[in-house]
């Protein structure tokens, strides 16, 4: 029988299980560890997005999380339901070839709205390779490009050392609009959702001087991305479901099919094989699957009961299932997703719970309030005083990471 937990207990396994506490692994992970333990993390908000891959991984700066970037060892694209998200640079076509179809059906309409066709699909993806060719190579007629294309507007080199071309967002708008084109009302921005979708294109090396150098170019994802991982449909299957549960358990099946957005069908047919080597838990009436190593932590103390902790505003540990009542208070809820508009602020979370939220300090009279220097925190209710001292500490942490 599985062994029954409450809801707090619940919150603090996931804070182990996703890396988030300072003990959860030995020794200290780095960037790329934490993206492939995680498989995917969601990146809407890139600057949030390296601070969820910092905290996990301690005495890792922002430096060194752009590196892993640069290297190409890690990438952002639209893997997850239409959304962008982190992942290692290996693991994403097979994560695409599980989830691109869903994600292409149910955009189809919007696409029709914009009067997006297969031909004008074909000519983005001409456009783009074209203007990504690494330079000194020429694409033929009729190959990755065509007559009339500009080259490419920049090089960076790639992670097997060849040269690699790049551009920014605009440039390959720009490139669009000559080709004829449009890209007003966000058309442009579906296409390049599109050419991301398909494997055509990511998002690789980081661009410093642009965007507070919170920005990214698009490269060709045959020319970035190294070793790639190819898996058979079942075996896919398997992996993903085998990884969600055991970097986000205690996770539902529900939390699963919303994370993914695979079918019913699918995420049984991948839990069947890999169900034996995860262990579960019951709260509330409700089977959690989770990995055996974080249910082993309730053989003993279970960590995190004092810890105060900085969480950027979509990070997984929230956004990584549909029910987060364990961690978010339904009355809180308001408060860290106003409108219910699916922004979610910068959390601080005391013990596994959210206890408010934080954001940098506007004007002088909020900067006199900056913990660390660098935080600003809206709390629902008072700290203790040594909940107060770990709020210090980890805002602390927060300012190394961004190197203030």
């Amino acid at each position: 029988m599985a062994p029954s937990v409450t809801p707090a207990v619940l919150a603090r396994l996931r804070l182990a299980a996703q890396w988030i506490l300072p003990a959860s692994t030995s020794p200290s992970p780095g960037p790329v560890d934490v993206v492939r333990w995680l498989t995917a993390l969601q990146g809407q908000d890139l600057p949030g997005a390296l601070w969820s891959i910092g905290l996990r991984a301690p005495g890792t700066g922002r430096a060194g999380v752009e590196a892993a970037f640069n290297r190409g060892d890690i990438v952002r694209s639209w893997p997850l339901r239409g959304t962008l998200h982190v992942t290692a640079a290996e693991d994403l076509g097979w994560i695409l070839s599980l989830t691109s179809g869903r994600m292409l059906g149910s955009m189809a309409g919007r696409h029709r709205q914009l009067g997006i066709t297969t031909p004008d699909l074909n000519q983005a993806r001409d456009v783009a390779l074209a203007l990504l060719e690494p330079p000194g190579r020429e694409a033929g007629p009729g190959s990755k490009g065509g007559a009339g294309v500009t080259a490419s507007p920049g090089a960076s080199a790639g992670p097997d050392g060849r040269s690699c071309g790049r551009a920014t967002r605009d440039e390959l708008l720009g490139a669009f609009e000559a080709a004829g084109q449009r890209t007003a009302a966000q058309r442009g921005i579906h296409l390049l959702w599109l050419l991301c979708v398909e494997g055509s294109l990511v998002q690789g090396p980081m661009n410093a001087a642009a965007g507070n150098g919170n920005t990214q170019f698009f490269v060709q994802a045959d020319h970035w991305i190294k070793d790639r991982r190819v898996l058979e449909r079942g075996e896919a299957l398997a992996e993903l479901a085998l990884r969600y549960f055991r970097s986000h358990g205690p996770a539902t099946i529900k939390d699963f099919q919303w994370w993914s957005k695979l079918t019913l069908a699918d995420i049984k047919a991948g839990l069947d094989q890999v169900v034996g080597g995860l262990e579960s838990v019951e709260c509330g009436g409700t089977r959690y699957l989770l990995a055996p190593e974080t249910a082993e932590l309730l053989g003993g103390t279970l960590p995190g009961a004092r810890t105060v902790l900085l969480l950027p505003g979509f990070d997984e540990y929230l956004l990584g299932y549909t029910d987060r009542s364990a961690a978010l208070a339904p009355h809180h809820a308001p408060l860290t997703v106003p409108g219910n508009n699916g922004m979610f602020k910068a959390t601080v979370v005391a013990g596994g719970r959210v206890a408010g939220t934080w954001r940098k300090a506007q004007g002088a009279a909020e900067k006199q309030r900056e913990v660390a220097g660098v935080v600003l925190p809206e709390l629902f209710d008072g700290l203790s005083p040594a909940q107060a001292r770990a709020l210090e500490r980890s805002a602390a942490n927060y300012a190394n990471f961004l190197g203030v």
